[in-house]
């Protein structure tokens, strides 16, 4: 059941990519894109339909033996934590190859690299095997920098390598730590349940835990290891920058909750106050640049640091509203930062800039943009975290989960919360209201079908907001059991790891 999500799309991919005859119209290979990544979309909701919400663990496990000496073995699963990741995945693919232009350069390789990328995606959230896991992590690399540095903007050379060399960084970190806790437990398997860490020394729990929080981080990303985020987001066309922050910001936090908290909950106590603190510096940093950007991509770019940031403060908190208000928070930012982008790059198609300097009143009815706009302030609305929509019950939850333990890195949050209020407005102000120059006449019409990809997922984001049971009941039951896991701190253990 589970390798459908998987095998279907990077099949897919093989033969479109490899289909013997030539000319094919870029039209009907978007269709069978379109038509592959659509079945995968139905089938995660229908997964997600039949999903067990009393279970706390592993759901429709596969296992398929491998290489038992290596230890890696094809074992499968789906819990609270990846459940909703699975159908961001799906639904936010299907939305970039819809927007995706229908005459899009080389369109084989670009529809087959992005299948690739959902395929490896997927198999990342369902791995219960470390090692698997790594080989799933790492599959979206080259297809990523492909997609960047072909299809990108004027920088794109220097974009793509940047998140060539930063993705392997992190890769290279995550592969060492897992060798260690593999080598360090004496398990003979990578699978997640044989590998007992805490059988490893506190000091040395304590070093491949640092291995994790930088290796995750740098995917998130985090500051400092943030600077590949905005060349690579702005340099990548909309629907590939959809898939970046929707999707792939989204395998560093889950890596951290899966891997940091779930393997070393004892050891997480111990750095979870730097951590909430990195993560408030994080929020505030990602909201003061994104007030001083005159791009308005940009712009966008940095806010998805800040909102990372809110995550990270959830998860050093580790109280089962701030896990629950964490994975909440990576589903929202998902599909907010992915109509962001959508928007961004309809407004440079029609406009032809995405500079605040030049951009004013799209909102005129006759002669501007007016739907656009008008979804461009919901959409700001809600990342700035308004009630009635879902950027702000996922911001809610996680701040009320982490208050009681870490009061002032909340706070401090917080008024990363109220700053990105202040960009967007200014943002708002500056593109969707004013008046129009007399001689930019009348802009290009916007067609229903580029339309679509917005509707749906402000759709989702009132929905949720509305109804916001149908974003945090997926998670509860697993976040609920991750923190009982988690057992008392112990003052010998912080001595050990001192005297270590």
């Amino acid at each position: 059941m589970l390798s459908v999500l998987i095998w279907l799309p990077i099949i897919a991919a093989i033969i479109i990519g490899f289909y013997p005859a030539k000319d094919i119209p870029a039209s009907r290979i978007r269709l069978a894109s379109l038509t592959v990544t659509g079945l995968v979309l139905l089938w995660n909701i229908f997964i997600l339909l039949k999903f067990d919400l009393s279970t706390p663990g592993m759901q429709f496990q596969e296992y398929i033996p491998w290489n038992e000496t290596l230890g890696l073995n094809y074992q499968l699963g789906v819990d609270g934590l990846s459940i909703l990741m699975l159908v961001l995945n799906s639904l936010l693919t299907w939305i970039a190859i819809y927007s995706s232009s229908k005459d899009t350069e080389r369109s084989r390789l670009f529809y087959s690299l992005i299948l690739f990328v959902s395929g490896g995606v997927a198999g990342a959230f369902l791995s219960e095997n470390l090692l698997l896991f790594f080989l799933f992590y790492e599959l979206e690399l080259i297809p990523f920098y492909l997609l960047i540095s072909i299809w990108g903007g004027e920088k794109r050379a220097y974009a793509g390598m940047k998140f060539l060399i930063y993705t392997a960084i992190s890769g290279a970190l995550i592969l060492a730590t897992f060798l260690g806790m593999v080598w360090l437990t004496g398990s003979r398997s990578f699978a997640f349940d044989a590998v007992a860490t805490q059988n490893i020394s506190a000091g040395m729990q304590l070093v491949l835990l640092i291995g994790i929080v930088l290796g995750f981080g740098i995917k998130i990303p985090l500051i400092p290891f943030h600077t590949w985020l905005p060349d690579a987001y702005v340099e990548a066309s909309a629907p590939i920058a959809i898939l970046l922050g929707g999707i792939l910001a989204k395998l560093g936090t889950y890596g951290l909750l899966r891997f940091g908290l779930g393997m070393f909950p004892q050891t997480w106590q111990i750095i979870a106050p730097t951590l909430a603190i990195w993560g408030a510096i994080s929020a505030i940093y990602g909201a003061i640049v994104a007030i001083a950007q005159k791009d308005i991509k940009r712009m966008v770019a940095y806010s998805s640091i800040g909102h990372m940031g809110y995550i990270l403060l959830a998860a050093a908190a580790a109280t089962p509203l701030a896990l629950v208000g964490a994975v909440a928070q990576m589903f929202s930012h998902g599909i907010i930062l992915a109509i962001l982008f959508h928007l961004v790059g309809i407004i440079e198609l029609k406009v032809g800039t995405r500079e605040l300097d030049k951009l004013n009143g799209l909102m005129s009815p006759i002669r501007g943009l007016p739907l656009i706009s008008a979804l461009l302030v919901l959409s700001g609305m809600a990342s700035a975290g308004i009630p009635g929509l879902t950027g702000f019950i996922a911001e809610f939850i996680s701040f009320q989960g982490s208050f009681s333990t870490f009061p002032i890195p909340t706070l401090l949050c917080v008024v990363a919360s109220g700053l990105t209020a202040v960009y967007f407005v200014i943002l708002l102000n500056r593109t969707c209201f004013g008046k129009l120059q007399n001689n930019l006449a009348y802009y290009p019409q916007v067609s229903w079908a580029e339309k679509v990809p917005a509707l749906i997922l402000a759709s989702l984001i009132i929905f949720l907001g509305v109804q916001p049971v149908w974003l945090v009941r997926w998670s509860e039951t697993t976040t609920t059991a991750m923190v009982a896991a988690i057992p008392p701190i112990e003052k010998t253990v912080i001595a050990e790891i001192a005297l270590k």
